[in-house]
């Protein structure tokens, strides 16, 4: 039984020792190529099929044919099949052939227990390379490998009400983030302050001088220190956004359903950016120590967010919604008396007399896990949601949910690490069933490495993982 709980957890395991290998190993996938202006259709594990002989309605066979599992999983028909069955609810992790994921990742999913009918959750792992777009002086420059970066990415999608989201964001979020990397290419590799601005192309709006539009420079009494981190970090704030947008403007030709939770981790440059949007969680095992690297964004957190909104602009409360929090629902024949209460600016309570706008329904309601926007959804960050109304009404949610993740760096050039080290992907399906300690001591007694291996990557056993699926 012990060996059932030792060794993988929920969904993407990396490590963080050592920089990586070099793009050119075997073991790594071929690096993505530049973000096409229509990007291709992935490939993915194959769609699953109707049984042979149904007349099933072309909606259904249409339903289907689009569900898919990460392409790293290599499931066959009947693999995908298996994949999709919650009665059997098997679990699936990439085949054992050799050819390993970057930094040996490990990977394990199963599909949840009936709340949809495919599992709409998606996963990436990806080795990018980025060629700078020009030269900071403006001139154009032969293209050159060697002039390029190259980042590792791993990305896990939450997906909820339809698995078109988190389908569309595991193959195209990367390529987002590699597009605006373009522009930093020779910044990054440049030991020098970054530029507060970069020359606009000759002749394009915004080239002439515009002097005379600057003001009293005694208002600017020091420049503000720009890191080469924190434009790594605007990148991928950036791209997500673009994602969102992009999810926006193709939901309805290519069926973009749903929304998604998005945790990314990009290495690059000896530091690893941990993205979340959402309530998935990614920690970092280190000499036994256990390192969060990042936070659940849920109606309870982000409540003040919220809050301010609803209070800054009430039009999107429809009338319906009171912008204020309560500790139950207000009755009718309480009007007129005293109870407590907490508004956008408040961490406590305090009391405020009964108004008639007080029994509207409350935008953020419940707690835990029955923690509620608008009593529809309990995620405030992520990627879709475009179409998410609130049941039985017409207004829409998405103006409260936003897709910009926090996101935090890790410096693995800091630290010393030993072969047991890890890094831990999971969406809220694993953290609501085990600890972050659980996970810890559920980790391996050496990295496959073997001692004294600075990277010490480790892969999930479906073993773990039936222990941990509830």
């Amino acid at each position: 039984m012990l060996n059932r709980v030792r060794s993988a957890v929920a969904h993407l395991v990396s490590s963080g020792g050592a920089p990586p290998p070099s793009p050119k190993s075997p073991d790594l996938p071929k690096a993505t190529s530049a973000l096409p202006a229509a990007p291709p259709e992935a490939p993915r594990s194959p769609p699953a099929r109707a049984e042979r002989g149904s007349a099933a309605p072309a909606k259904t066979v249409e339903a289907r044919a689009s569900f898919s599992r990460p392409t790293f999983l290599q499931l066959s028909p009947g693999g995908l099949r298996r994949a999709d069955d919650h009665a059997g609810r098997a679990v699936q992790s990439p085949p054992d052939t050799g050819r390993r994921l970057p930094w040996s990742t490990g990977y394990a999913e199963v599909i949840n227990a009936g709340k949809s009918r495919h599992n709409e959750d998606q996963a990436c792992c990806e080795v990018v390379y980025v060629e700078g777009r020009k030269s900071v002086s403006g001139a154009p420059r032969e293209p050159s490998r060697g002039q390029g970066l190259c980042f590792y990415y791993w990305g896990l999608f939450d997906g909820h009400a339809g698995g078109g989201a988190a389908e569309m964001a595991s193959r195209l979020l990367h390529r987002h983030i590699q597009e605006q990397l373009k522009d930093l290419v020779e910044i990054l590799q440049d030991p020098s302050p970054p530029p507060l601005c970069l020359p606009s192309t000759p002749g394009a709006p915004g080239s002439s001088d515009p002097s005379h539009l600057v003001g009293p420079q005694s208002c600017w009494s020091s420049q503000k220190e720009v890191t080469h981190e924190s434009l790594v970090v605007g990148a991928i704030e950036n791209a997500f956004q673009l994602m969102d947008e992009q999810m926006a403007r193709e939901r309805r030709g290519h069926q973009v359903e749903g929304g998604c939770c998005a945790l990314v981790v990009v290495y690059l440059l000896g530091k690893v950016y941990v993205a979340n949007a959402g309530d998935s969680r990614a920690i970092i095992v280190r000499n036994g120590e256990i390192i969060p690297m990042s936070r659940e964004f849920t109606p309870e957190t982000e409540r003040q967010r919220l809050q301010l909104l609803g209070f800054l602009k009430p039009e999107l409360l429809g009338g319906e919604f009171t912008h204020l929090e309560f500790p139950r629902r207000i009755q009718p024949k309480e009007l007129g008396q005293r109870m407590l209460y907490r508004d956008q600016n408040m961490t406590g309570w305090a009391y405020k007399k009964i108004e008639l706008e007080d029994l509207r329904f409350p935008l953020v309601c419940g707690e835990g896990k029955k923690a509620r926007v608008m009593a529809t959804i309990g995620v405030t960050r992520g990627l879709g949601d475009h179409n998410l109304r609130v049941c039985s009404s017409t207004l829409p949610i998405k103006p409260f949910l936003s897709c910009f993740p926090e996101v935090r760096v890790y410096d693995l050039t800091q630290y010393e690490h030993c072969p047991d080290d890890v890094l831990v992907l999971g969406t809220d399906g694993l953290w609501d069933v085990t600890s972050d300690c659980e996970v810890h001591s559920s980790g391996p007694s050496s990295g496959p490495g073997g001692p004294g291996h600075p990277s010490g990557p480790w892969l999930a056993s479906p073993q773990q993982q039936a222990g941990f699926r509830g």
